[in-house]
């Protein structure tokens, strides 16, 4: 059956939140004709649930994203109106941007790339099945009975699978307030064979940014510095007159009212069965779990500069709407402060990520993709990253090329997608620099050093990109060479200058490496105490300074990564007969079978598994391998 080129496409992306964005540009972008179909066009790019992007760990996913050559790190400097560098006290490994944006500027650029990208076309629509030919999507269909046939389909559906509002005993089908669910497809899923659960997110309360009482809050101002989260604007000068965010904290009278309406509360009152995020409680779950702690932080996030809504981070609920003005009532900042918009707590479907390959690629079904919360993942950084991911893996299936598979010593990105399809996810799943053996080698700052060449391989890096790449590599590289070569002898104006760093006098001979390794001096000031000023790019600056002072750190992590590596590259064939191996325990033949995992590496992460269960794959796998060659 022949189709008519207005319904086909090449992928055919459903969502158009931060993942759906993602994907759709990447697969456009690598020369897909592609259709993006969206419950409210109106709403591409929409920011729900805060107006952030950034902070321990999801900053390193947006730099991850745009040395990739993704969109996420240009939109949120074009849009944002607060930022800071967090961690600054603590090493590189865990420092990272976080930024406010402008969330209806935010959106609108968002959507205006989308849109303009040459071969996307944006359609209204509530996909509510999949047209399935064997074991391969061919397309899908919309509530109103229309079909476009393709052969890559990414499921990048948000909260919207069943979702469900709940504000204490009130509740309302919802993907998120003001628009509708989506209510077909999880039966598809279903129908199709795949294990659909349950989770729970929430967001907090807004306000009137008139009615604060700012003599009540501890201003945070944005840096001074220049902060950006693209490579491509690092040398820009730091935009003006960025907003202030402000912090206070809950009071003894916030945990009362909490502690006496609980039965009210959505999720104590027993409405809600979806399990929510661990690491962002709802304010009746913080007052339950730590009954000491009365005083919370808040911090007040303004959400654009003409707008009048601020988000109040940290009171995140699900309770009625009279006892949330109560709450808000009780900050001494928010005492008179008008509830623009209430908090709410919202369950939906998900689709448990260990049925997926690591490509994102479901195991069930091919050319069938998913990416953020239908994975069982919190978070706009998180969904982006998956989203780029899923919509270049789409693109390479479709070539019959090798999916870009990222390893835990690459990306976080690698991380968190060898967490979600090893581990699953039966809670929200965030992202947080603890889950990463490698974060010395995975800084934010070397992102481009990582990736780079990753992207402009798949055709998603441009050729300036590329070239800038090259440039700021090279200076790197000529800027660590002449550390190591320029030697400081002791001299009475240098340990002047030391002394005046708080540094020690030079006691011999030292190279500006040397002395970069001491704690008190930085690239700069290293150059500074034999007279030379360098004029270094910033970002070459600190790169040199990290690998210089960190060098033994990093030396033992590459010595890992190496080992790593090697156990990844045991590869285990898809179609393995874990039930066929000797000496495998009951337990470790099923969830070996559930996982699937490619790797002795993927296996050894894989819950539950002993090392007595690796080292009886390890050796039967050899033994299979030597049968195979001495077969072939």
């Amino acid at each position: 059956m022949s189709h008519s080129r207005s319904d086909r496409y090449e992928v055919i992306v459903i969502g158009a939140g931060h993942a759906g964005c993602e994907a759709a540009l990447a697969a456009a972008r690598l020369g897909a004709k592609t259709l993006v179909v969206t419950a409210n066009t109106d709403h591409v790019g929409h920011m729900p649930c805060n107006c952030s992007i950034g902070g321990p760990a999801k900053a390193h996913l947006v730099r991850e994203i745009d040395a990739l050559g993704g969109e996420m790190g240009r939109n949120i400097d074009a849009t944002y109106t607060h930022i800071r560098l967090l961690n600054t006290s603590k090493g590189p490994a865990v420092q990272s941007l976080r930024a406010q944006a402008d969330t209806e500027q935010y959106a609108q650029r968002l959507g205006d790339v989308l849109r303009a990208q040459a071969g996307v076309t944006v359609e209204q629509g509530e996909v509510v099945a999949f047209e399935i030919d064997g074991q391969r999507v061919r397309g899908v269909a919309t509530s109103s009975r229309r079909t476009w046939h393709t052969e890559a389909v990414i499921v990048t559906a948000g909260t919207f699978l069943n979702g469900v509002v709940r504000l204490g005993e009130l509740s309302f089908p919802a993907g998120r307030a003001g628009d509708p669910p989506a209510t077909g497809l999880s039966e598809s899923y279903r129908g199709l064979g795949f294990e659909v659960k349950r989770l729970k997110t929430g967001t907090v309360p807004r306000v009137h940014r008139e009615t604060i009482d700012l003599k009540e809050v501890t201003v945070q101002p944005s840096d001074q510095e220049p902060r950006w989260f693209s490579f491509e604007n690092l040398s820009r000068p730091r935009k003006p007159k960025l907003l202030d965010c402000w912090a206070t904290h809950t009071t003894a009278e916030t945990a009362a009212i909490a502690r006496a309406n609980l039965h009210r509360s959505a999720l104590y009152g027993g409405y809600i069965e979806g399990i929510g995020p661990r690491y962002c409680p709802s304010i009746e779950d913080k007052f339950v779990k730590f009954p000491d702690r009365q005083f919370h932080p808040l911090f007040l996030e303004q959400e654009g500069w003409d707008r009048d809504h601020v988000y109040v981070a940290g009171l995140s609920n699900s309770l009625p709407v009279d006892i949330q003005q109560e709450l808000v009532h009780s900050v001494p900042a928010l005492r008179h402060a008008r509830v623009l918009r209430p908090g709410y707590a919202i369950e939906y479907d998900f689709v448990p990520p260990t049925q997926l390959k690591q490509s994102l690629e479901t195991k069930r079904v091919a050319g069938l993709f998913h990416a953020g919360q239908i994975n069982g993942t919190s978070g706009y950084e998180e969904a982006a990253a998956q989203g780029l991911l899923a919509g270049l893996n789409a693109v390479a299936y479709l070539g019959n090329e090798e999916p870009l598979v990222l390893n835990r010593a690459e990306a976080y990105l690698g991380v968190m997608v060898d967490d979600l399809v090893t581990k699953g996810a039966d809670e929200p799943y965030r992202m947080f620099t603890s889950r990463a053996e490698f974060r010395l080698l995975l800084r934010q700052g070397n992102a481009d050093r990582r990736l780079t060449r990753q992207g402009w391989r798949r055709g998603l890096v441009s050729s300036a990109r590329w070239a800038a790449f090259e440039a700021k590599e090279k200076a790197i590289e000529a800027e660590m060479g002449a550390a190591q070569r320029t030697v400081v002898r002791p001299q009475a104006d240098r340990d002047r200058a030391l002394v005046s760093l708080g540094s020690a006098p030079m006691r011999k001979a030292h190279t500006v490496a040397e002395l970069m390794k001491r704690p008190e001096l930085s690239f700069d000031s290293a150059w500074a105490v034999c007279g030379e000023v360098r004029g270094t790019a910033p970002e070459v600056a600190c790169e040199v300074e990290v690998e210089v002072k960190y060098e033994g750190y990093l030396q033992r992590q590459v010595e890992q990564r190496d080992r790593l590596v090697r156990h990844e590259g045991e590869r285990i064939p898809p179609d393995f007969d874990y039930a066929s191996t000797p000496g495998l325990r009951r337990e470790a033949i099923e969830r070996f079978g559930k996982v699937r995992p490619n790797s002795l590496g993927q296996a050894s992460r894989v819950p539950g598994i002993t090392p007595a269960d690796l080292s009886v794959l390890s050796v039967y796998l050899h033994r299979w391998r030597q049968q195979a060659e001495a077969g072939a």
